[in-house]
């Protein structure tokens, strides 16, 4: 009896598909002395632009604008929202003049070269006065939430009767009044306002009964106006004093502080605070 032979299976279809060979990639050649010279000259240079043009370091150096700002406080500073407007750029860009409240930094007109920061109070055409340290515009008092009081006794107050009744009382009787603004404050007082002239911008501390501002040495004039600070990204508990000690002794040794006390003394809550 002849035996049944199996057939022999299909070896082709046991049989897997052999993969296509990958060509192989060529090894990645090593950047060159002159490549990273010139990538690190493209950061450098970018970074430079935005610093200069777009954003910009400051550090708060006095107690006037409490409890906005702190003495340490370092922030940055839009230079792009109240620059002037370019005919290519301006429709691109959100220019915009400074509004009422608005906190700004600008160039002192009185101390040519030193940056300072308050709040927009009166705007071009305002009528401003104060009462008993009552801020009134165009004859109505402002509700200020932002604002630090302190709580001076009737003494003291009674000391600060050119501070808290502007301009009603003569500013010969404040010993901080700058010399100019004697002279040319009473041809900007109609009735009993001061009227902000086209151009110009009247600004306050928030810490009303320190700060040295509009009261003592007269308008912003717009071209002095740097930015808007953005918000705080580092903020180090600082003397009241050290901005003036500008020795090299003195910056060391609280380039020292800093090191030593950086994570204890931070105030860590500011970081990233946004400024209002």
């Amino acid at each position: 009896m002849a035996r049944k032979q199996n057939k022999p299976k299909d070896r082709l279809a046991e049989e897997k598909p052999r993969e296509e060979a990958q060509p192989k990639e060529p090894p990645k050649e090593k950047e060159t002395t002159v490549e990273f010279l010139s990538s690190l000259a493209a950061v450098l240079v970018t970074g430079l632009f935005i610093i200069t043009f777009v954003v910009q370091a400051f550090e708060i150096p006095s107690a006037s604008m409490e409890n906005a700002l702190l003495i340490g406080d370092h922030v940055f500073v839009n230079r792009i929202q109240f620059a002037p407007k370019t005919s290519w750029l301006g429709p691109l860009l959100p220019y915009r003049d400074p509004k009422f409240r608005d906190v700004v930094v600008f160039l002192s007109p009185a101390e040519p070269g030193l940056y300072v920061v308050k709040r927009i109070i009166g705007l071009p055409g305002d009528r401003i006065h104060l009462r008993d340290g009552v801020v009134y515009r165009n004859g109505v008092a402002l509700d200020e939430p932002y604002v630090y009081r302190d709580d001076d006794p009737p003494e003291v107050r009674a000391r600060e009767v050119y501070r808290n009744n502007f301009p009603a009382v003569s500013p010969t009787e404040d010993p901080n009044v700058y010399p100019n603004w004697i002279v040319d404050l009473p041809s900007y007082i109609h009735g009993d306002d001061i009227v902000v002239p086209p151009g110009h911008y009247f600004g306050m501390g928030d810490h009303r009964h320190v700060s040295l501002d509009s009261r003592y040495w007269g308008f912003i004039p717009r071209e002095n106006i740097i930015g808007r600070p953005m918000f705080i990204y580092w903020s180090f508990q600082t003397p009241e004093d050290q901005y003036r000690k500008t020795d090299w002794s003195d910056r060391l040794l609280f380039l020292g502080k800093v090191v030593f006390h950086f994570f204890d003394e931070t105030r860590w809550r500011r970081t990233l605070q946004f400024v209002r």
